[in-house]
């Protein structure tokens, strides 16, 4: 089977440098065998850092990139000379990584912008010379500090798609077909389920030049919170979107179950979905008349604004665009 090039999490083992020992070393001058400690300080472990990068889209780059071992820092030495830190390891990746402990699965970083730097992984402190602890009534001290351990184990990187609206419905509902009519992408679309196996992104066009950009999802199905289906995988991209267009094909044999279905998955995988920008929109609607217009109308929330649509003939489209704009401005 071929392999995506869409990869939106990984687990990988990181361990971030240690730091370097103290050096314990005391002077020696021409004239004085003891001349007073003078053993510098070791060097700090190197950092494992995440930068965002706007031109990467997915975490493929890192795919066989398995362990992340960062530098250790140098020991002190003499004539108080510090030891060298670690170089630090950056990994470049897409706006909208989150960082999670593989264990406990608690978020430790999220990259949202060009350019953030956020350290992941500390390294650990370089230990001081014994110079340091040098007083008045110890004046040759023979003790140093040992450098302190970096941090390790494994983590899992895990990219939720940034788009401004995300289209949500079952598979086959036409999601794919409405982004290639009002953008410029090109999903794959044929006429069965899970077409659409991997998040698909597409600019919206919009008036005096301005844009929005709009996320085809993989199609929800009944049990998708439980894991079922694409699941999880699919679901925690919808977190980023601040508006969801609910896609609900006009041959559908009932509408009002069907957006049940798919709110109930949204809310039992995430109650704060609920409070985000709900729009539906009858897709395939060319095949209706008025009549059988106004009997769907009927089993649609009247609190939620909705539109009929048809991707093929581009009935409704330029409306639609208009609504989505202006569910983005209430929203910023």
């Amino acid at each position: 089977m071929e392999k995506s090039n869409f990869v939106d999490q990984i687990r990988i083992f990181c361990r971030s440098g240690h730091g370097g020992a103290g050096s314990k070393h005391f002077m020696r001058t021409k004239y004085t065998a003891m001349a007073g400690p003078d053993g510098g300080d070791g060097g700090r472990g190197a950092h494992i850092i995440l930068r965002g990068n706007q031109n990467l889209w997915t975490l493929l780059h890192l795919r066989y990139y398995k362990n992340v071992l960062a530098e250790n820092g140098q020991g002190g030495n003499k004539n108080n000379m510090t030891g060298r830190d670690g170089t630090d390891i950056i990994i470049e990746v897409p706006l909208g990584t989150i960082a999670k402990d593989d264990e406990t699965g608690a978020k430790e970083v999220e990259i949202l912008e060009d350019g953030q730097e956020v350290i992941w992984i500390k390294g650990g402190r370089g230990g001081l010379g014994n110079k340091n602890f040098a007083t008045a009534t110890n004046q040759a001290p023979e003790y140093a500090q040992p450098g302190e351990p970096g941090s390790e184990g494994w983590k899992v990187l895990e990219l939720k798609v940034l788009a401004d609206v995300g289209l949500v419905g079952f598979p086959n509902a036409g999601k794919s077909t409405l982004l290639s009519s009002i953008t410029a992408a090109r999903p794959k679309i044929a006429d069965y389920a899970f077409t659409t196996l991997t998040p698909q992104l597409g600019m919206v066009e919009y008036r005096n030049g301005r844009s929005f950009c709009v996320a085809d999802l993989p199609g929800i199905i009944e049990g998708a919170a439980e894991g079922k289906g694409l699941g999880h995988r699919f679901l925690r991209h919808i977190e980023r979107n601040p508006v969801l267009l609910f896609l609900i094909p006009a041959d559908s044999k009932d509408h009002k179950q069907e957006l049940a279905v798919l709110m109930d998955e949204l809310e039992q995988y995430n109650p704060e979905l609920m409070d985000k920008k709900f729009i539906i929109a009858i897709s395939k609607s060319d095949m209706l008349d008025e009549e059988l217009k106004a009997d769907i109308e009927k089993e649609l929330p009247v609190d939620i604004p909705h539109i009929f649509i048809s991707s093929v003939t581009g009935k409704g489209l330029p409306e639609l665009k208009d609504i989505l704009w202006n569910a983005l401005q209430e929203q910023g």
